[in-house]
């Protein structure tokens, strides 16, 4: 009886914690936004770093990390400016109209902005005709999550 109400008590309460941030792409556990990668490192070091725990900051309802307490500071004072595209899902899927998860590796940086991909295949097709999708994207945001 102890096992069925645990798991009845996650199951009500996963949903809800999937909810919280849909405009964020993050973890299943721990509301962690871009895998935990720190979205200041792509524009100071142009490649993906992991961040710490330590160097925590909450926006939009995501836990977003840092790999030092200045790239933190970076991002708390002008997030829009660091966080990737799309809620940090793949941009290319978001140009074809949904949603899927990205490779932290998979990467660009276009007039300043973040964009992320599912993968090394995934990115290559999106640096092909990567305008086009970035303006099919562009609109398709943030109505692919209803």
């Amino acid at each position: 009886m102890i096992k069925q109400s645990k798991l009845l008590l996650l199951l009500l309460i996963l949903p809800l914690s999937a909810q919280a941030s849909d405009l964020i792409n993050t973890t299943f556990f721990g509301n962690v936004a871009i895998e935990g990668y720190d979205p200041v490192a792509y524009f100071a070091e142009n490649a993906p770093v992991k961040g710490q725990k330590q160097f925590s900051h909450e926006w939009r309802g995501a836990n977003w990390r840092f790999s030092s307490a200045r790239n933190r500071d970076r991002f708390a004072a002008e997030p829009e400016k660091y966080a990737p595209q799309y809620g940090g899902y793949c941009a290319y899927a978001v140009a074809n109209g949904s949603t899927a998860g990205i490779d932290p590796g998979q990467f660009s940086i276009v007039d300043g902005k973040l964009y992320l991909n599912y993968n090394a295949k995934i990115q290559k097709r999106w640096l092909e005709d990567r305008d086009n999708y970035i303006k099919s994207a562009d609109q398709n945001w943030p109505a692919v999550l209803e």
